[in-house]
């Protein structure tokens, strides 16, 4: 049986909008546009983001429409 808690896609994509809580539309390579959350460690150490960031965003295989942020490159 698969790790369920492994079994996460990730993309590195750019921040186009930021929404309201929190949220943040990210455009992948691809052309898709994602809607996602900064990941707990991020909001606990206060890091920014702003639109035009490159950022990795964790996907969940069961929906691509959503996912977290894990780490901002600027």
């Amino acid at each position: 049986m698969a790790n369920k808690k492994n079994d996460k896609i990730e993309v590195e994509g750019k921040v186009t909008e930021v929404l309201k809580g929190g949220n943040y539309l990210v455009e992948l390579p691809n052309g898709h546009t994602v809607q996602a959350y900064v990941s707990g460690k991020m909001r606990i150490n206060m890091i920014r983001i702003l639109p035009g960031d490159t950022v990795t965003v964790e996907l969940s295989p069961y929906d691509l429409t959503r996912g977290i942020i894990t780490w901002n490159k600027r």
